[in-house]
């Protein structure tokens, strides 16, 4: 039987940030291998995600995983170089502006006094300043809207996970396609992962970076996680409308819309009794039909003719609890951690939350961020840590 010192298992951006933050710290000296079910990462959240990073958070620990993650990218050439190959992520630095009717007055305001306590580069706009910003905006039924000046904005999220899975692939870390069907747990350890061939690969430590698959992972150790998959569809349109200096922009609805290409992306959540766990790939056109089109037309009135080009589906790895990564080990297994239920934050979280991974393996605790408030114990205790910004 082979046996690694550090398995992750879910090769996408989490596990692949892992796997190259231990690869590259020097206080480490084991081996890691990475177990991806699939490496044409056709269907993993990674790929079909909106592909955004944003600060604007309503916890303080979101907003320093994202801040962190923004700097990565800014400097990825320092992180991702092989050979002096830098990994093209497409960064445009556009910010997110989240705007607010009455109804959503306080809640904006309390989010930017969080967020300006954190050093977020961040304003917000009254009516008038956004109607000057943005002439093609309809601005008449909100109170403000908050703009993210820096740091934030989207990329190519594909090319992010591909940098990050080449650099640790060149600094030692092992790629294996293979499917996990169940954690060989003795007491409080896990000792051995069996693959869906009927092989088995021994470890040290156990890092679930499984995405939607991992509660089915956890159920095999005997742990509860509660994470469900949902899906979220996004639609590519084009437009001869002119929206200059477009932002990522989330309607007081939920509806989000950016510039993408020559063209636009759009998407929102569907209604709490229309959003069941679910694991197929079927688009919601209807949710366009019926929920974003008159949405778009109503705030940017210019988007009333519009083409929609194509579209595809993916899956929040949904925290049901609190809509916040459930971060580190559980009380009962000592070698197994968790990164798992980002709730759709895990792209622009992964470096971050690779580097804290690779701090836990390495020196059983965090070094840089303090991310204690993440882990299993508000689970256990049913104590919600709430993210309200929640796209």
């Amino acid at each position: 039987m082979q046996k690694v010192d550090v398995l992750i298992v879910g090769g996408a951006a989490v596990g692949s940030a892992a796997a190259y933050f231990l690869a590259s710290q020097s206080d480490f000296k084991g081996s890691v291998m990475v177990l991806e079910q699939d490496f044409s990462y056709e269907k993993c959240a990674t790929a079909l995600s909106a592909a955004s990073i944003r600060h604007q958070f309503s916890t303080p620990q979101n907003i320093q995983l994202s801040q962190f993650g923004s700097q990565f990218l800014k400097h990825i050439g320092d992180y991702l170089a092989v050979d002096g190959d830098v990994p093209d992520v497409g960064f445009h630095e556009d910010g997110y502006l989240f705007l607010a009717t009455e109804a959503g007055r306080e809640v904006l305001q309390s989010n930017h006094r969080i967020q300006k306590a954190q050093n977020v580069d961040v304003a917000l706009l009254t009516p008038e300043e956004l109607r000057t910003r943005y002439p093609w905006m309809q601005v008449d039924d909100l109170v403000a809207g908050s703009l993210g000046l820096s740091g934030e904005g989207w990329m190519d999220a594909y090319g992010l996970m591909r940098g990050l899975r080449r650099k640790a692939m060149a600094l030692g870390a092992q790629y294996k396609e293979a499917r996990v069907t169940a954690l060989q747990r003795e007491g409080h350890r896990i000792v051995a992962a069996t693959l869906s061939d009927g092989s088995s690969v021994a470890c040290g430590t156990v890092i679930n970076t499984a995405g939607t698959g991992a509660a089915a992972l956890a159920r095999s150790a005997g742990i509860a996680l509660p994470v469900e998959a949902r899906k979220r569809s996004v639609f590519y349109f084009t437009t001869s409308a002119q929206l200059d200096n477009c932002p990522m922009v989330i309607d007081p609805s939920g509806a989000y819309f950016r510039p993408e290409g020559k063209g636009f992306i759009c998407g929102v959540a569907p209604a709490p009794e229309d959003d069941p766990e679910c694991y197929d790939f079927d688009v919601q056109h209807t949710l366009f039909d019926e929920v974003l089109w008159p949405t778009l037309a109503a705030r940017a009135p210019a988007l009333e003719a519009l083409r929609v080009q194509r579209s595809w589906a993916g899956h929040y790895d949904m925290n049901t609890l609190d809509h916040n990564v459930i971060l580190g080990a559980h009380p009962e297994v000592d070698n197994l951690l968790f990164a798992n239920g980002f709730s759709g934050h895990g792209m622009q979280q992964s470096p971050a939350v690779g580097r804290a991974l690779s701090e836990l393996v390495t020196y059983g605790g965090y070094r840089t961020l303090d991310l204690q408030a993440f882990g299993w114990e508000r689970v256990l205790k049913n104590q919600p840590l709430y993210e309200i910004n929640v796209v």
